[in-house]
């Protein structure tokens, strides 16, 4: 028999139970449906079943002395003196959050969205902008500030929030820009985390505790239904299933959530990792982050004494993932921007390098992670990622370090771009010749289709038409004074584009690129530097960078009948929403169906003063040939390099 109201309210006068109300019954009773009442800890809470009005404080009580789930997020830290550091970003996002001034996609300025929350206010038309707003990384900000200082205000205005998304988004046609799978996954890893930020404070009442768990299974059994495999979706779809199930084992259907979302992982790694470590997207910021979203869910599954569950080869591969910025990443710690990444700051992995080092017990890592004061140097300055189509070749470890990373690989899907061949340099401190980058994802589809023209990259056209991804490794030879690899793309239906890259003494490039076949029609050689002034010197076909101070760089092709330099549109992206101009040239030269074209060209970074150098092809061997010897003389001095491929 269901307890009166006058007995309830005599309870709450002495022990102070928190009521749930009449209007909540309904989703009360639901979540007793969803929830297995024979679980260990929940006799109390089944006791009580029957009488909504009491059954929800009950649960509250069970969560906030519930000891059997660990999380990342260890409560217990909240009262010790271990608190997490809080940044003067992290104060700035949860004051403005207070107001209800939110960030979306964090490339634009946060924006008032109404006393009365719009979820689906759009104040750019990048569609990323309300997206992003429905992952509600302000949230994190909150809890962190909250986690750290104890100030009321923050979990009052989260819970608040928290129940006003769950009422106004439902899971349905009008709210779909909530609904995304990706979203969803998000919120779901999320929110463990926030539940174990602010399950202590007195605002999380069990009403709110009850629309909390409610939106959990919804999103849980949502995500059952979504699996983009293939792709990083997956994998965050995946990860926030399985934070749900592990989170919240009192569930009814958190076992069958747990198992296909490690089911999922498990074959996701093989899926979507090339042998050689790099995630097939070919975007270094993606690869990261499916690093982590690889790796959390088995943290997770760690601490909670189910690892048994990922295979000694999950982890191996991981591993594996961890080391493609170490062999791929520019000496000061950005990356080349290849498809939609950005070159990120100085150092922006040592933190991640410190904490991998530690789990893998690596010494390279660590060297990284200190710059260099603790651990070891990696032992070599060439890598080649053959799967991914991605090589390195660097003079050394320091940050002045001469680097090229070059890209010739399969099509990695939307965030690739057709850009086969195309490098990055980097020297003496400076990008001298980065990637285009790829400026937007929506909003602006025009420029986004711009930065994706292979012509705007490093590499070869035909007509300036984009190019196929037909990529094949013909060698790779890395030495102590000479570093060789050779590359094809069959970028047209009819002609084939080689490049080899010869890195001699750890000083200077010399690129020979062979464009074979019967297609017709404008061949152009496309080089971009990296804003600022440059020096063309059309007599010679040789462009250099014009920084006062510092490292430059200097392009020269070697002379040939009707070969032409002109200079071109360049523009760069570094940052989301945000391009500049920047010089940008191509040799260009008329092909018909009987010859094939040959490119030799120096690329010379240096400091002060370029060398002198002359280049000259030995018998000239008909382009597509498997040899090609050069003679490089410089102040005199004579030096024969070349390749020999196998048939």
């Amino acid at each position: 028999m269901p307890i009166s109201r006058n007995i309830l309210a005599l309870l709450v006068s002495i022990i102070g139970i928190n009521l749930i109300f009449p209007q909540a019954v309904d989703d009360l009773d639901l979540l007793m449906s969803r929830l297995h009442l024979s679980h260990p800890g929940l006799s109390e809470v089944s006791r009580v079943a029957s009488t909504s009005d009491i059954a929800a404080t009950y649960l509250l009580n069970y969560y906030k002395e519930r000891k059997s789930v660990k999380h990342p997020v260890d409560r217990s830290q909240r009262k010790s003196f271990d608190r997490e550091v809080l940044s003067a970003k992290d104060q700035e996002i949860a004051n403005d959050a207070l107001n209800h001034i939110f960030i979306g996609q964090p490339a634009y300025p946060p924006h008032f969205c109404g006393d009365d929350i719009d979820w689906n206010t759009r104040p750019v038309p990048d569609m990323e902008w309300v997206w992003q707003l429905n992952r509600m990384s302000f949230w994190d900000a909150m809890g962190r500030v909250y986690k750290n200082t104890g100030d009321e205000r923050y979990a009052e205005e989260w819970c608040r929030q928290l129940v006003d998304w769950t009422q106004k988004n439902p899971n349905d046609d009008e709210h779909k820009y909530a609904w995304r799978s990706i979203e969803a996954g998000i919120r779901g890893h999320h929110w463990t985390g926030l539940f174990q930020r602010f399950i202590d404070s007195p605002s999380f009442t069990a009403e709110i505790l009850v629309a909390f768990l409610n939106s959990c299974f919804d999103h849980a059994e949502y995500l059952m239904t979504q699996y983009r495999s293939g792709s990083n979706w997956g994998l965050m779809e995946a990860e926030g299933m399985a934070f749900i199930a592990m989170t919240f084992p009192e569930f009814k259907n958190a076992e069958k959530w747990r198992k296909e979302a490690f089911r999922r992982l498990n074959s996701e790694i093989g899926i979507q990792v090339y042998p050689d470590g790099h995630q097939r997207e070919l975007a270094m910021g993606y690869h990261i982050g499916c690093i982590g979203w690889f790796y959390r869910t088995y943290e997770l599954a760690k601490l909670n004494n189910l690892e048994s569950a990922f295979p000694d080869s999950y982890l191996e591969m991981i591993q594996k993932m961890c080391e493609v910025p170490m062999k791929i990443g520019l000496p000061d710690g950005t990356n080349a921007q290849f498809g939609d990444a950005w070159s990120g700051t100085p150092g922006q992995y040592n933190e991640r390098f410190l904490s991998w080092s530690q789990m893998f017990d690596r010494d390279d890592f660590l060297y990284l992670a200190t710059d260099g004061t603790e651990g070891n140097m990696p032992l070599s300055t060439a890598f080649a990622l053959k799967e991914s189509g991605l090589y390195s070749m660097r003079s050394g470890w320091d940050d002045d370090a001469i680097c090229l990373v070059l890209k010739c690989g399969p099509d990695g899907g939307g965030h690739c771009q057709p850009d086969n061949g195309t490098f990055e340099l980097y020297a003496g401190g400076r990008n001298l010749m980065p990637d285009a980058g790829s400026y937007i994802y929506s909003g602006d589809p025009e420029t986004r289709a711009w930065f994706r023209q292979t012509k705007v990259h490093q590499t070869l056209t035909l007509n300036g038409v984009n190019t196929e991804y037909a990529p094949r490794l013909l060698q790779w030879t890395p030495g102590d004074s000479l570093d060789v690899l050779v590359v094809e793309n069959m970028s047209y239906e009819n002609l084939i584009h080689r490049r080899a890259v010869f890195f001699i003494d750890k000083r200077y490039f010399v690129i020979v690129d062979e464009a074979h076949g019967n297609a017709v029609g404008d061949i152009g050689l496309h080089f971009q530097l990296a804003p600022g002034a440059a020096v063309y010197d059309h007599k010679n076909l040789s462009v250099s960078s014009n920084f006062e101070e510092g490292w430059n760089v200097m392009i020269k092709t070697k002379n040939q009948h009707g070969l032409i330099l002109e200079q071109e549109e360049g523009q760069v992206s570094f940052i989301y929403t945000k391009k500049e101009p920047r010089p940008a040239f191509r040799y260009r030269i008329n092909k018909d169906a009987e010859k094939s074209i040959r490119f030799v060209t120096v690329v010379v970074p240096f400091n002060a003063e370029s060398p002198n150098l002359e280049i000259n092809v030995v018998g000239d061997p008909e382009p597509g040939a498997l040899q090609l010897q050069l003679e490089i003389i410089e102040e005199g001095s004579k030096k024969n390099i070349g390749y020999y491929l196998a048939d």
